[in-house]
């Protein structure tokens, strides 16, 4: 009897686990697809309260969602066309920093040629063995893109978002209903406290980090102009978004001023004094802003967080990096309102 409960239960752990293979190889293989429907539903979410507040007023929610949609264009599109005449100057610029860049780059590699010649001279080598160099090509655009394929499928992604938000946001109580109507009535109220957890959770994550996002860009901004590097704006925006990025942002965010700063900043005592302000502005963001415009509504342990930006971002390279957070915050939501799952959900929350 006993051998029958182990051979059952060893049968639905593999079960579980080749489920889980097979979700896992359909998010790597239809990586446009999946995107495409997360940020369809962080958009929806940070769009809904909108919708509410124009129902309180009478309008109709169809009218209503069809408004946030055309506002949440309009704000995109505004601020593109904002931030064009700073991105063709910078283009403009670009052979300037490219060239500064390329000579850094240059001795760079010239000091690590030195450093492997110096340990090849100090290494035994067996007769008539060759050293083999294996290089591989890094791509900044490969890695932003990883997941959509090419720059047709990203475009047609970006054509289908406002479309998917709308749907999600006009049909929003009929989608809840009938997700109700899949589980047996007993699992319904339980279910539906799950939805709203994760409702609020999603909301505050996307609204907190657009507030932070905006008081990083701001503070990254005047402070680049303060010390009179070319481009503050589009710098300190760049920069400040990076900056959100966890553990890793304090690094990133160096990346937009080295670009533009190497045409200016010859001392290395300058550097380092922009390292150190833009690694406060870090600090700063994770410890007091994050808490206080996200809340504890969005509650992860170091450990899950780094392990979800390193699992993602391989999966889905940098649209990875920006779902990673969300993605494991639904997870451990669920798992704390599924008894079985409880102690993932408590070690993700640490």
């Amino acid at each position: 009897m006993s051998a029958d409960i182990s051979a059952s239960r060893a049968g639905l752990l593999s079960l579980r686990i080749i489920a889980a293979g097979v979700v896992l190889g359909f998010c790597y293989f239809a990586a446009s697809v999946v995107i495409t429907l997360l940020l369809s539903v962080l958009l929806a979410y940070f769009l809904d309260p909108l919708v509410e507040l124009l129902e309180r007023f009478r309008v109709h929610r169809i009218v209503g969602s069809l408004l946030a949609v055309l506002l949440m264009l309009g704000v995109v599109v505004a601020a593109g066309w904002s931030l064009l005449d700073r991105v063709n100057q910078f283009a403009d610029d670009w052979p300037k920093y490219r060239g500064v860049l390329r000579d850094a780059v240059a001795g760079v590699e010239r000091r690590i040629m030195q450093i492997e010649q110096r340990v090849l001279e100090i290494t035994p080598h067996p007769p008539g063995a060759r050293s083999v160099r294996i290089g591989e090509e890094f791509s900044v655009r490969g890695l932003l893109l990883r997941g959509l394929g090419s720059i047709y499928v990203f475009l047609l992604v970006v054509s289908f978002l406002p479309f998917l938000v709308f749907f999600m946001l006009a049909a929003k109580h009929d989608l809840w209903h009938t997700t109700m109507q899949l589980f047996p009535p007993a699992e319904r109220t339980r279910v539906k406290r799950t939805l709203e957890n994760l409702s609020a959770m999603l909301r505050s994550f996307i609204l907190g980090n657009m507030a932070v996002a905006l008081i990083l860009g701001t503070a990254s901004s005047l402070f680049f102009w303060a010390l009179g590097l070319d481009h503050p704006v589009l710098t300190g925006l760049t920069s400040g978004l990076l900056n959100l990025v966890p553990y890793v942002g304090a690094v990133l965010s160096w990346v937009p001023v080295v670009i533009v700063g190497l045409a200016k900043m010859t001392s290395w005592g300058r550097f380092f004094f922009v390292a150190g302000v833009l690694l406060f502005f870090h600090l700063l963001a994770i410890n007091l802003l994050m808490p206080a415009f996200v809340g504890r509504q969005v509650h992860l342990n170091a450990v899950a967080v780094t392990v979800a930006l390193l699992f993602w971002g391989w999966m889905w390279g940098g649209l990875g990096l920006i779902l990673a957070i969300p993605i494991t915050a639904t997870i451990k939501v669920v798992c704390d309102h599924v008894e079985p799952w409880q102690p993932l959900g408590r070690w993700l929350g640490g």
